[in-house]
């Protein structure tokens, strides 16, 4: 078997509209420990690194007048982040206790996993997936 060149993801990067919300979102709502959170004076931007598990974090920036991300109609890119839960009822449960809506749950036809999605503060589609 042969090692994968890219072994594991180490984080991933948003651009928020709105700094302080997605900011609350993604360290209460969510939960995510904030690891530090910089201003860029030269850049007039926010960079906030949030531990999502041991090793994968997730870089949240704030730009001057980002342009918006389209998600409906699907666009070519990133179309979403998915999050492993071992209880997606739960999960569901905590976020609707924290005022996020989540869509239908569903069942994947290849895996028979439980899965749904809700957004983040900018409409970015996150999905909860049942290992």
């Amino acid at each position: 078997m042969t090692t994968p060149l890219l072994p594991a993801i180490h984080h991933v990067a948003l651009i928020c509209s709105d700094y302080a919300r997605s900011k609350t979102f993604y360290s209460e709502t969510l939960g995510f420990r904030i690891i530090r959170e910089v201003y860029r004076a030269e850049r007039d931007s926010w960079k906030l690194d949030l531990e999502v598990s041991p090793g994968v974090s997730l870089e949240l920036f704030s730009f001057p007048a980002p342009p918006p991300r389209p998600s409906r109609p699907e666009a070519q890119g990133l179309r979403h982040l998915a999050f492993a839960v071992p209880d997606i009822d739960a999960a569901i449960a905590t976020l609707y206790a924290r005022g996020v809506a989540c869509e239908s749950v569903r069942v994947d036809e290849y895996t028979n996993r439980r899965f749904t999605f809700f957004a983040d503060p900018d409409d970015l589609p996150i999905e909860l997936y049942e290992q």
